[in-house]
């Protein structure tokens, strides 16, 4: 879910020479091509478009090949993964070489460590971006409702909550690594 810790988990994988494919880049990517403004509400509206026009599993589909390339070369870290389409779509496509990490987070947590998040402007991928909690929760029902987001949280390999720290987390993420 936004604001459990994904990216900082992902930020480990990075450290240690993984590759990196975020799945949420691609809404970013096609908001920048149109020319649209980067806010909470055109990230919906193009996500949605995205899995109308490309189905729920539209993110792992569109990213398949940003992968295969990737994995020649190294390990991959996907940060992203919303769909049980996606995880499936993933998981034909590679197998057991497919783990999961499922980032618990409480909502409360989540929706503290958004509101009071600082944004850089510099990040040109939106990648650790503020929001209010009534934009997180709106977020939340959103996926929950509408791309079979408890899939793959119930089918993850591994299961961390980070209700602590950030180094708490990433020491976390460094013993499963």
């Amino acid at each position: 879910m936004c604001g459990s810790g994904k990216s900082t988990a992902a930020d480990v994988f990075l450290e240690a020479g993984w590759a990196y494919i975020r799945f949420g880049q691609v809404t970013i990517d096609k908001l920048n091509e149109n020319g649209e403004e980067i806010n909470p509400e055109n990230e919906k509206r193009m996500r949605e478009s995205l899995r109308q026009k490309y189905g729920i599993g539209a993110f792992a589909r569109l990213s398949i090949s940003a992968i295969e390339k990737a994995w020649l070369e190294k390990h991959v870290i996907i940060d992203g993964l919303y769909s049980w389409t996606e995880y499936t779509t993933l998981k034909d496509k590679f197998g057991d070489s497919l783990k999961v990490i499922a980032i618990y987070t409480s909502h409360a947590t989540r929706y503290q460590r958004l509101e009071t998040r600082e944004h850089d402007e510099s990040d040109t991928s939106h990648r650790m971006r503020k929001l209010t909690a009534a934009e997180a929760k709106n977020r939340d029902y959103s996926e929950i409702e509408n791309i079979e987001k408890g899939g793959p949280i119930a089918m993850a390999d591994y299961t961390v909550s980070n209700e602590s720290s950030n180094e708490e987390l990433k020491k976390q993420i460094r013993n499963l690594l």
